[in-house]
This record gives structure tokens, sequence and C-alpha cells, in this order.
């Protein structure tokens, strides 16, 4: 048997498609529209020449009348004999009272028209000869003195010829709709099917492998360029991801090797040289301190997770960034002073966000701590870290700022990826996941985070939409009280 050639073999597919199943609604609806719209000319014209007819019969009858009045049934049967005559002359009888004709261009009716008074429409034929061949028209019968019977009336011959034009237009013109939107719906779903099958081809080649392939664009601007839009995008945004993920393991091979060894060496050294109990506790509490930092770390890089995927952005509350800022500066000025630095604090009176507490806290916390590692400037440089929170337009910039070495522009992005760390850090405790969590923080709020020369040093700034202010109400601390601020007992990452 003769397979199909491949046209016929994409017909089924194609009439299973949206696009031409829309299509054929759309034909289906219009070619109603188009009947009722023929069928409503069609009714108004075929009133109107009636209309027309009417006033026509109604014409002759007054002259008729007029000419009956002035000579009788004589003058107007001569009257109806000389106008039976003309061409396209209405139609005339005139009968005795028995029925026979005496006058008229009329030579076969129905039964009983003359004995109905009034209009009718009615067949008639013109003459004995064509008697098999009807036609149709308006009339008025009339009761003359002494019985005798006036027939007037139109052939309605036009309108039969208008419904016949109407209904072979009509004809045509659905004919010609549903010629025109088969192939309207062949093209249209054949058009959009081709760019699903190209949409479908490069799913299957990313699911493949083929990370890098992209839906195709045709620049149209049409609902099919704004869906491969954004799926672009979201393949750019996994892409990221992955490339993230890949990174992010490499770095923990890297970086979590040396202390996972030095824990291993800690550990193997108090088995070869401990002597005492001592000896073994010491090394004991090095290693818990080692797994401690390692469980630091692991705990940044779930938070870390949970904020890229907004796990937490339904433990939003409205926010006093007087008492956050208050709180952990209090908290971290004896750590400065340690560092040979000065702790200040500059906040705008009634600035609030909606957030969550214990991310901002941890946040800043890690930036401070930041600061006063790498803070320590050179020179005559004023060793100071100024925290600053400031309402800019719709958003609260929450900075800090140091006057140490500060980080070079080129490594400004870079440095908010997580466990990159610049070769003048790596000799500080840490692991580079502060500014990675700080910037996770702000995406989750819908603000940004940022990094500027302090020339010298580093200034750090978290811009978060703003909330409506309120009245900063100071916080009642009971005597002898030792809970901590907000943002202690944070480990900085």
């Amino acid at each position: 048997m003769q397979q199909p050639t491949g046209r016929l073999r994409f017909l089924p597919h194609l009439v299973r498609t949206t696009a031409f199943k829309l299509t054929a609604i759309y034909l289906v609806v219009f070619a109603a529209f188009a009947i009722f719209v023929l069928g409503y000319v069609a009714w108004n014209a075929k009133n109107l020449l009636d209309d027309q007819i009417r006033s026509t019969i109604d014409a002759e009858i007054q002259g008729l009348a007029e000419q009956q009045r002035l000579g009788g049934i004589r003058r107007l049967v001569q009257v109806i004999e000389r106008r039976s005559r003309g061409p396209g002359a209405s139609l005339y009888l005139v009968t005795t009272p028995l029925g026979e004709r005496i006058a008229g261009n009329i030579e076969a009716l129905p039964p009983g028209t003359l004995d109905r008074q009034g209009e009718s429409e009615i067949e008639y034929a013109r003459s004995s000869e064509a008697l098999d061949q009807t036609n149709h028209a308006i009339v008025r019968v009339f009761m003359l003195p002494a019985g005798f019977r006036l027939l007037v009336g139109r052939d309605v011959e036009e309108r039969e010829r208008l419904r016949v034009v109407i209904k072979r237009a009509a004809g045509w013109s659905v004919l010609l709709v549903v010629v025109l939107g088969c192939f309207a719906g062949w093209f249209v779903a054949r058009r959009v099917l081709k760019r699903i099958d190209g949409m479908n081809d490069t799913a299957r080649s990313i699911m493949a492998g083929d990370l890098k392939g992209r839906l195709a664009i045709a620049g149209t601007g049409d609902e099919l360029d704004r869906l491969a839009g954004n799926l672009n995008a979201m393949l750019d945004r996994i892409g990221e991801l992955m490339s993230g993920m890949q990174q992010v393991t490499d770095n923990i091979a890297h970086d979590l090797k040396t202390p996972l060894t030095r824990l291993r060496n800690r550990a193997e050294e108090a088995l070869r040289t401990a002597q005492s109990p001592e000896q073994l506790r010491s090394a004991l509490d090095g290693a818990i301190e080692e797994a401690d930092g390692l469980i630091r770390v692991f705990n940044a890089l779930l938070m870390i997770a949970r904020l890229e995927t907004r796990q937490l952005s339904d433990s939003m509350a409205p926010l006093d960034l007087a008492e956050i800022v208050d709180g952990l500066s209090e908290l971290y000025e004896p750590l400065a002073e340690e560092a040979g630095l000065t702790l200040s604090a500059s906040v705008e009176p009634g600035l609030s966000l909606t957030g969550n507490r214990e991310l901002i806290g941890q946040t800043l916390a890690n930036l401070i701590d930041n600061a006063l590692k790498y803070g320590k400037p050179e020179g005559d440089a004023p060793a100071t870290v100024v925290v600053t929170a400031r309402r800019v337009g719709d958003m609260v910039e929450l900075g800090v700022a140091d006057h140490g070495a500060g980080i070079p522009e080129a490594d400004r992005g870079r440095v908010l990826e997580r466990f990159v760390r610049l070769d003048q850090s790596r000799s500080k405790p840490g692991f580079g996941l502060g500014l990675a969590l700080a910037s996770a923080v702000a995406h989750l709020h819908g603000g940004a985070i940022r990094l500027s020369d302090n020339a010298p040093g580093l200034d750090v700034v978290m811009s978060l939409p703003a909330a409506p202010s309120v009245d900063r109400q100071p916080a009642e601390v009971p005597a002898g009280s030792t809970s901590q601020p907000d943002g202690a007992g944070f480990q900085s990452a």
C-alpha cells in the first residue's frame, strides 16, 4: 500500500492543533454572521420592494377611482383596456358580478381570489398560452357598484430576482468564507506548529544534555516570542544556578579540604604524641573547634540556599532598624576596641522596613564583623567603622564603612559569590560566605547590595524597600537582664 506523502502525514497533526481548532470556530462564527447579514439584507430589500409595490398600487387605485367617478364603469373599462396594453403595465382585471372577464391583462387566477376583498399575494397567468408558467403578484380586490369587481396589482418578479441573486451571493459568500477560512487555518496552524516543533526540538536537545541550547525568537513580539523569551530567561537562570552549584562544589572541595585535613592531623598527632589526659583533652577541644567551624559553614550554605529559593519569604514583619543597629553597635563595641578601632552608629529616627528580623540582624552582624577584621587602616587613616541607616527615596540604605585595604573594583562583583576570598584576606579566619549571605538576604527582601570605595576602605550598603515610618519606642530592658541585642549569637562566615 502506498504510504501517504509528507504533507498528508502532516494533516492529522495539523487538525489537532489549537490554532486550527480556533480557526475552525472563527470560520463557523463568520459564516453564520455572513448568512445572518445577507438574510437581514434580503428581508429588508423584500420589505422595501413590497412597500414600493403597494405605493404603486395605491396610486393606480386613486387614478382609477377618479375615472370611475367621472365616467362610470364604461370609462373605467376603457382606461383599463388602454393601460393594460402599455409596456410594464400593472395588473388589471374587471369582471361582471358572475365573474366573467370584461377587461384586463390577467387570464387566470386562483379560485376565490375575486371573492376576497383587500390585499393578498397570489399566483396568476397573463395569457391562456402561459397557464403552466404562473407568476406571483400583490393585488387588491374592490367591489364596484352593481356587483362588478375590480382587481389591481403588481408583479413581484423583481423581488423574486432579488431573492435569487441574494441566495446565489449567500452561497458563494459562504463557500468563499469556508475556502479562505480553511486555507487561513492551514497556514496559521502550520506556521504556529512549525515554531512549536522548533521549541520541542530545542527542548529535547536541552534534555539530552545541550544546556546551552535556547529557543529561537522570531522577533515578531507575539505570544510565542514572549514565551520563548521567558523560557530562555528561565534556562539562563537554571544555567546560572547549575554553574553556581558546580562552583560551590569545587569551592567546598577546595576550601574545606584544609580544615578537614587539619582536623585529621590534630587527631592523628594526639593519638601519636599525647602522653596525658590533659593533652588528649586539648586535642579534642581543637577538633571540636574545627568541627564547629565546619558546621557553621554548612549552616551558612543551607541558609543561602533557602534564601535563594525564597523559603523564608513568609516570615516578614515590620522592623525598627534603630533597635537593631543600636543593639549590634553596643554588642560589637568591645570587639572593636580590642581590634584598635572605633565603632560608631548613625541612624535616622523612625526608619522601618518589612523583613525578617533574624536575617537582617545576622547580615548586619556579618558586615560589622568583616569590617572589624579587614578595616584596620594603614598610615594616618582614621581607625573607625561607621554603621549608618538612612532613607533614600523609597529605599532604606543600611551601610557599614571602614578605612581598611578595601576591595579592588574589579573584584567587587566576584566577592559576593560563595567561597570567594581575596589573597589579602586568606590570612584571616573565615570561608568567604559573609557577603554571599548578605547578597542573598538583600535579594530576598527585594533589595540589593553594593560595594564602593570609601577612600580609603570599603563601604558596603544594603538597599532595602522602606516601610511607612513608625515612631520609635524606647526599649525597656529589665534590670539585670542578660539577653543579647538583635544579632547576638550569630557567627560570621
